[in-house]
């Protein structure tokens, strides 16, 4: 059975670029009738985040994706750990270290001062006898355990995306594979657990192939079977060619649905990142992904544009498709999740649903429905120089000119309050621009609204009526 997983570090929030990773692996393992499996490597203490474990996988639901097995915590497995480190001593293939932190300091700094590319442990212990690590062991000196990579051996594998790899182990340092406090490195967690929990493929960002060769000698070492490599690009920003920064805006997974993003627009983004399906396709159902979704499709690349302007294209492609009653639903179920006050509850359901129905077309984000409807729920605060701006000097004879006209209409529908204006315009020589950009700031504060009489219909003849003479009362100023 295919078995893939998404292995979360509670070291901080969730990347966007993780989420990619879980929905790679969703897919493949969905596609292929198998399990996706949840794992929180919380191995690394010092840069533990209490509480990151919650918001990694509360993130992961708010995404849509739900996983088979998990989550497990390798904190609770660390006599696992200790007992596969010690079974490689056994064989030869690991050993206990007892340097000081004070000698491999001065190790690496003279490494460094020779010139050496990289720094590496000399394997000075692996040269102590049995009799002298047994002696170590009963004084209760500290210790960590270290992989034995033997010289000139080359490691090879094969990679789904990049090919064959291969590397010479003279390359490799001979890791610590479990720390002086009993908890393990990433290195030798991720293969055991790997077995143990029967993972077929790794799906994981290209930024992990360095690692690989030594994940590749530990399962030789334990006499394991390797599972299938699969290595994604990782996420740049538009126009640099480095990862994602947040110079440039969110990057953290929760942060876009903060703002307003949709999960289903932000994974169908998503998709594209390092996966095509060699046609014109864009928008996916999470199904039809899982359906199209093939390895060999995968991108061969270091990095992947993460194109914010296409996310919010997509965004806005889901906001404008969704019904109207559907995307209100949406708009207060974020509003109470992440404390944003709508301010639209006073003025009634139907009211809100016709608002919404007039901006849905111009909205990129769930966030742009407040800046873009504040007008129909409070009175806007309206400048004099703007009403001034298209009026040509004709602004106080407008404005009067549509009140009276307005007063005087018995059916406030925008198809009768359109004919009606431009019957004013015929009368009085005012071009359209002129009168209607006017009452458009006139009634909203602002040059740009929905249609003028669909914005007018909405908002009804009493408002409307008591912004216009709100607007003549400022301009008597």
């Amino acid at each position: 059975m295919v078995k893939t997983r998404m292995a979360p570090s509670p070291t901080g929030e969730y990347h966007i670029g993780h989420i990619r990773t879980v929905l790679y692996n969703y897919a493949f393992a969905k596609k292929n009738n198998g399990k996706f499996v949840i794992r929180i490597e919380d191995t690394d203490r010092e840069r533990f985040v209490e509480g990151a474990s919650d918001r990694i996988l509360q993130v992961i639901k708010d995404y849509g994706f739900s996983w088979d097995e998990g989550p497990s915590f390798q904190s609770q497995r660390l006599e696992i750990y200790k007992k596969h480190a010690l079974e490689l001593i056994e064989k030869g293939n690991a050993y206990y270290c007892f340097c000081s932190e004070e000698r491999l300091t001065k190790l690496r700094e003279d490494q460094k001062a020779k010139g050496m590319p990289s720094t590496k442990y000399d394997k000075k212990c692996l040269l102590l006898s049995k009799d002298e690590v047994k002696s170590n062991l009963n004084e209760g000196l500290k210790y960590v355990i270290r992989l034995n990579v033997k010289p000139n051996e080359v490691i090879k594998w094969k990679d789904e995306v990049f090919g064959e790899i291969e590397i010479n182990s003279n390359d490799l340092d001979d890791q610590v594979l479990l720390k002086s406090d009993g908890f393990p490195t990433y290195h030798l967690a991720v293969v055991v657990d790997d077995h143990l929990m029967e993972i077929t493929h790794v799906i994981r960002g290209n930024d992990w192939i360095p690692s690989t060769p030594k994940h590749v000698l530990l399962y030789k070492y334990f006499g394991w079977e390797l599972p299938v490599y699969i290595h994604l690009p990782n996420l740049k920003e538009a126009g640099e060619n480095k990862k994602l920064s947040k110079r440039f805006g969110a990057v953290f997974a929760t942060e876009f649905l903060e703002q307003g993003y949709l999960p289903e627009a932000v994974t169908n983004f998503l998709m594209f990142l390092g996966w095509n399906p060699g046609t014109e396709k864009e928008i996916y159902s999470m199904e039809e992904f899982i359906n199209d979704f093939i390895v060999s499709k995968i991108h061969k690349t270091d990095l992947v544009v993460f194109d914010r302007d296409k996310l919010s294209w997509f965004n806005g492609y889901y906001i404008r498709n969704m019904p109207t009653i559907d995307l209100l639903k949406a708009l207060r179920e974020w509003s109470n999740k992440y404390s944003v006050d709508l301010g639209v509850e006073e003025l009634g359901e139907k009211y809100v649903l016709k608002t919404l129905e007039l901006v849905k077309e111009r909205m990129k984000t769930l966030g742009e429905f407040i800046p873009l409807t504040s007008y129909f729920f409070r009175k806007p605060t309206v400048l004099a120089d703007l009403l001034k701006k298209h009026a040509q000097g004709e602004e106080v004879k407008i404005l009067e000119s549509y009140t009276k006209l307005f007063e005087s209409l018995k059916v406030w529908e925008k198809v009768e309050l359109e004919n009606k204006s431009h019957e004013i315009l015929e009368r009085s020589g005012f071009k359209p621009k002129q009168a209607f950009m006017t009452l458009r700031v006139a009634v909203s504060g602002t040059e740009a609204t929905p249609p003028l009489f669909d914005t007018l219909e909405v908002l009804g003849k009493e408002e409307v009526l008591q912004r216009l003479k709100t607007a003549l009362k400022l301009l008597e100023r």
